[in-house]
């Protein structure tokens, strides 16, 4: 690691080749965690499922079970004993460990996007891995791509905290770990880059920062976890090759104007159902580590009820686990599950995975979503093609333009969503339907969104606080607010731990500019830095300045003007930046402090004020 610091000092302060460096880096490890998380859950589903139930969950063309196909009598009651099993190890990993873990995960990594500097648990990764592995192997309605997305997410807030990037890097690498978990799990590298910069925000907005380090992690991810699959479906779609559809008459274009009114409808449903019962599960008087199990047991009880309801049909189950068995009947061709079979599934599995996860289970809530909308959209699909059989040849696309319409609508978030569903089905040809219908969902769908931590704009985002005020500053220099005759102590780079320390305790200064033997600038460091070491007294003779700085130091000129200097502290998140001469920069002639950047700025909108009440 401290090999990497040196390597990434030599580049510039936002050189493109330290992107394409730790996005590979973080590619590789959410790659990994793919991989890792497949073998855990097909792990736990053989143990319990298909050994204790008999009931082995059917799979997507592009999926294979890690393990041979065995012969047991299902058991659908026992189904429901597994579940509640499994929510009661999961709830009690998550709420004991990492209580940030419980949910789809997405949102938590949104959160720490725009309100926490990009700052990850080291351990909710983990947790969440765990959990949901858990989750979906005992037939949990809940999808995989919010453990990996945290996985990845987890991963690159670590390696930027590491190597002491600033919170604008953290926060990058976060959102490259989150396209590179989903590129992965989905086998949709495009999908996923783009995917990380969307998702933040409700309105038509987008993280463009984030979408060339995500692209590069997502396209590592996806290499990585593809070359782990077995050689029959290495590197295809996850729904198979074999959906060769498109486009019929351009006339076909108005029923799928309906469609994107019936899935906009339905999504609503779907959002307020999660976030109904996530408000009644935090009412029940259980104890946390429960309602995890009491949620799983229920979406148990309505996925076994709808078997029998339905004359023992399996394709029932898909309201259970994550249901990409019966989408991919729903979306290949030849005989298709009835209409009324469709719209059981979709509308049960609406209610399975909020019952699994607003009760704190965790897992993702896309996977569940594009079953909801394949399903819905195929069977809506069926009705369309008895009322119009010249103009609706193939039903099965109305749920390919479904699975879009319906997260794009949900999530607030189409291009990603569009280039998703074509990635995972292998096609483009459906592309200007699924434009057309995502579109309409997206606009129809304004008021509503599946991840409540997502803000409207950029503006709107603490991350980009100070961001607006650069108009104002113009023309305001750093010499014009930085006082020159404050005075600052310097710390000699030979001078030993323990005389920085009786040092700070004889002053306020927070920030300490390391100088050599001519008093030129070599690096700098905080109070906070220092404190790493106090719990070892055995260094303070042995550790010197030149150890505890920071030697890659970000300084402005008393000509720079405080555009500058706010994109620097609200980068590297601190108080103070040294000024140098600008002719020498290694001179120090003192510092700006944020607060003197904050006052300059109040100052100047009193100024703009008074002009316009004068004018």
């Amino acid at each position: 690691m401290e090999r990497l610091k040196l390597i990434l000092i030599d580049f510039e302060f936002q050189s493109l080749t330290k992107w394409f460096a730790l996005s590979a880096i973080v590619g590789v490890v959410a790659g990994l965690g793919a991989i890792l998380f497949r073998y855990l859950g097909q792990s736990v589903e053989f143990l319990s499922l298909v050994h204790f139930a008999g009931f082995i969950p059917a799979e997507a063309a592009g999926e294979k079970s890690l393990f041979p196909e065995v012969s047991r009598e299902l058991v659908p009651w026992a189904i429901v004993v597994v579940m509640i099993c499994g929510g009661l190890v999961s709830g009690w990993l998550v709420y004991t460990f990492a209580p940030e873990a419980e949910g789809h995960g997405t949102d938590a990594a949104i959160d720490a996007y725009h309100n926490k500097q990009g700052k990850v648990r080291g351990r909710i990764p983990i947790i969440k891995t765990l959990a949901s592995a858990i989750t979906l192997g005992t037939g949990g309605s809940a999808g995989r791509e919010g453990p990996i997305a945290q996985i990845g997410a987890g991963f690159g807030s670590l390696l930027a905290t590491w190597l002491h990037l600033p919170a604008r890097d953290r926060r990058i690498m976060l959102a490259a770990g989150m396209g590179a978990g989903v590129g992965a799990i989905f086998r949709a590298p495009l999908a996923g880059a783009l995917f990380a910069g969307e998702i933040m925000y409700r309105d038509a907005d987008i993280e463009s920062d984030v979408v060339v380090p995500s692209a590069v992690a997502s396209t590592v991810a996806y290499s990585v976890y593809c070359m782990a699959l077995p050689k029959e479906i290495r590197f295809t779609p996850l729904f198979g090759r074999n959906l060769d559809y498109h486009v019929v008459t351009p006339l076909e274009l108005i029923p799928y104007g309906l469609l994107a009114l019936i899935v906009t409808v339905v999504g609503v449903l779907y959002i307020k159902t999660f976030y109904g019962l996530h408000d009644v599960f935090k009412k029940l008087p259980l104890p946390a580590k429960l309602r995890p199990a009491v949620g799983a047991g229920l979406a148990g009880v309505i996925g076994v009820a709808a078997y029998y309801g339905f004359g023992e049909n399996a394709h029932l189950f898909a309201v259970l686990g994550t249901g990409y068995g019966t989408l991919q009947e729903a979306l290949s061709p030849g005989t298709l599950p009835a209409v009324q079979i469709l719209l059981a599934v979709a509308l049960l599995k609406i209610l399975t995975t909020s019952l699994t996860i607003s009760s704190g289970g965790s897992g993702g809530v896309f996977g569940p979503s594009i079953v909801i909308g394949g399903c819905l959209g195929t069977a809506v699909g069926q009705i369309f093609q008895q009322w119009w059989p010249d103009i609706v040849i193939h039903p099965q696309t109305y749920g390919i333009v479904g699975m879009a319409g319906f997260f794009a609508g949900c999530a607030r978030a189409p291009f990603s969503t569009i280039l998703m569903v074509s990635e995972m089905t292998g096609s483009y040809d459906l592309l200007l339907p699924t434009l057309w219908v995502s579109t309409l969902a997206f606009l129809l769908g304004s008021r509503w969104t599946l991840y409540q931590k997502q803000v409207r704009t950029r503006l709107d985002s603490a991350a980009h606080r100070g961001d607006f005020m650069v108009d104002v500053l113009e023309g305001i220099q750093v010499g014009d607010v930085y006082d020159p005759n404050r005075r600052i102590i310097l710390i000699p780079e030979s001078m030993s731990l323990d005389d920085i320390v009786h040092s700070l305790v004889k002053t306020n200064q927070h920030y300490f500019p390391v100088v050599d033997r001519d008093n030129k600038l070599i690096g700098i460091f905080s109070a906070d830095d220092v404190r790493s070491y106090l719990y070892d007294d055995t260094l303070w003779h042995l550790v010197n300045a030149r150890d505890v700085m920071t030697p890659n130091v970000v300084v402005v000129t008393p000509e720079d003007d405080l555009n500058t200097a706010l994109g620097y502290f609200t980068a590297l998140n601190v108080d103070e930046l040294p000024v140098v001469d600008p002719e020498d920069r290694q001179k120090l002639l003192g510092v700006l402090r944020h607060k003197e950047l904050i006052g300059a700025y109040n100052r100047r909108i009193v100024e703009h004020k008074r002009a316009a009440e004068a004018a």
